[in-house]
């Protein structure tokens, strides 16, 4: 009897998880039938003898304070999820502007280019200078963070506040782990599946946990491996790893002499290549409520707002807590 009941649970659980990985819908490579929360417009880039367009929302604020900040997503996201954040910041008077950087979300996904977080931050200059935005805050998420942090390297006169929510590269990743071939990378990005993405998210970014509310950011990521247009997205993938492995900005944190935030959920563990790490050096990885304090150090007179028991997505996890962190600093 025990083992039918077992059986019957586990039977359960499978279904409902194929119930909701069935209503996952396939995605394009540059999501055309995917709507955003604001307006999306292009920025056409002729950029390493390609022309290519990178997309981006400029949301307008109610009430002008004369602040702009600039939202940067992570490599397994894209603008889509700053919705919240930008609709707040409207709302206090600061004008948002969020770019999906190329590879990335609605921009092209070009088959051959030399990614490097400097080509993104100076694509991601032209657009602010087509704006005629030449002061600003910067918040950089995960990946983004890798980012914000060189274009305030980059272009310190315009950064007037820079924010790292959980930025990935707190450490050097080419030290700990054995390198991945781009081509291995693409092997490994075209056998990603909807639970394959949701299996990472809970053991790296969520402690186990799944709310309903992540579900529509892995939906995005997961409508594209059921789409013809997959290995355009796997290939950029591929190489945007690559960048991340080999660009690291952990020892340069020190030259940084922008105000700085530190908002750190300590429960995160994201680490890019762990698996590829020696087995006694994997648990030393991602350790978040340590690096957080390490950074922290690094950038001189910068501010640090740990949350306990938040994963790597802070912004969608504890909202609340978040934005009093962010809104305390920018205001």
């Amino acid at each position: 009897m025990k083992y039918l009941k077992s059986t019957a649970v586990i039977m359960f659980f499978s279904f409902a998880s194929i119930s909701v990985f069935s209503q996952i819908k396939p995605l394009d490579a540059m999501l055309l039938n995917y709507q955003y929360p604001f307006e999306v417009y292009y920025k056409n880039l002729n950029s390493q003898k390609q022309s290519l367009k990178m997309a981006y929302m400029d949301v307008a604020p109610k009430k002008s304070n004369g602040k702009t900040i600039m939202l940067l997503h992570g490599k397994n996201f894209n603008g889509a999820y700053w919705e919240k954040t930008a609709k707040n910041l409207s709302d206090k008077g600061c004008r948002v502007i969020i770019p999906d950087q190329i590879g990335f979300g609605k921009s092209s996904k070009p088959q051959s280019y030399q990614f490097s977080f400097a080509q993104l931050a100076e694509n991601t200059k032209t657009i602010l200078d087509d704006l005629k935005i030449d002061k600003l805050i910067v918040l950089g998420h995960s990946m983004g963070g890798m980012l914000a942090t060189r274009f305030t390297l980059m272009y310190p006169e315009s950064v007037e506040k820079l924010i790292l929510e959980n930025p990935i590269g707190l450490e050097d990743y080419k030290v700990l782990a054995k390198y991945q071939t781009v081509d291995e990378a693409y092997q490994s990005e075209l056998k990603n599946t909807a639970e394959s993405y949701k299996n990472y998210q809970l053991k790296f970014y969520y402690d186990n946990k799944w709310k309903a509310e992540y579900q529509p950011w892995l939906d995005l990521i997961a409508g594209w491996t059921l789409h013809k247009d997959y290995p355009k997205v796997a290939w950029n993938a591929a190489l945007t790893s690559d960048m991340i492995i080999n660009q690291p900005v952990v020892y340069e944190f020190k030259n940084i002499k922008t105000p700085t935030l530190l908002i750190i959920g300590t429960g995160d563990r994201t680490a890019i290549g762990k698996d590829r790490a020696p087995k006694e050096i994997q648990p030393t990885m991602g350790q978040y409520q340590e690096l957080g304090k390490m950074t922290q150090h690094q950038i001189t007179g910068s501010k640090l707002v740990e949350l306990d028991n938040v994963g790597h997505l802070p912004h969608i996890e504890v909202y609340d807590k978040f934005w009093n962190a962010l809104y305390d600093f920018i205001k």
